[in-house]
């Protein structure tokens, strides 16, 4: 004979979510790099529009900004793609 499962009001199915605390620590602290590099990037502008102002090409914005940015979105994916329940 087979048990029947009574499906009694204390014993409500938990839901699952898709992702984990582990997950959504990688992915704040992935758009706290994306955030990073975007202020990194702001600025460098002129008040006049005739005058050039070289400071927009410098390192900070031209190579670190970027990077960080990209960093962050590797980060998103990682964490994204992180599979909490997996066994080492």
């Amino acid at each position: 004979m087979s048990k029947k499962q009574s499906n009694s009001p204390q014993q409500k199915p938990r839901p699952e979510f898709i992702f984990q605390k582990k997950n959504y620590q990688f992915m704040f602290i992935g758009l706290a790099f994306i955030a990073l590099g975007f202020i990194l990037m702001s600025g460098g502008g002129s008040d006049d529009p005739n005058v050039f102002n070289p400071e927009i090409y410098n390192f900070r914005r031209i190579r670190l900004a970027p990077t960080l940015v990209l960093i962050g979105l590797g980060i998103e994916v990682y964490a994204i793609l992180l599979n909490p329940h997996k066994k080492k």
